[in-house]
């Protein structure tokens, strides 16, 4: 389990999300070259299909509401989805809640 946690990065998604990944609220996914977001959205999207209509459109692109960091930096403010990951790192994804 050492070596695969080593291999991979921590996601981390609000419980609204957790719900529709078995209640999951944080995630070791396991990086493959050359690992982006994108790629590690992919793979939690193969795992929870109802997660990946949440997070990304018909496009593919990640929905407004919905925010990204890596290592607490936006992705919108590094190469968005593109954006390299490396093992260890952690991706936090938030979903803005509407209300009033």
């Amino acid at each position: 389990m050492a070596e695969e946690e080593a291999r991979s990065v921590t996601v981390v998604v609000p419980s609204l999300l957790a719900k529709v990944m078995d209640d999951q609220r944080e995630l070791q996914v396991g990086l493959e070259e050359p690992a982006t977001v994108a790629g590690v959205l992919d793979r939690l999207a193969a795992d929870y299909p109802v997660f990946g209509r949440r997070v990304r459109n018909e496009l593919g692109d990640i929905r407004r509401y919905v925010n990204l960091y890596v290592d607490g930096e936006d992705i919108r403010g590094l190469d968005g989805t593109g954006t390299h990951l490396r093992p260890g790192q952690e991706l936090l994804i938030i979903q803005s809640v509407a209300g009033g």
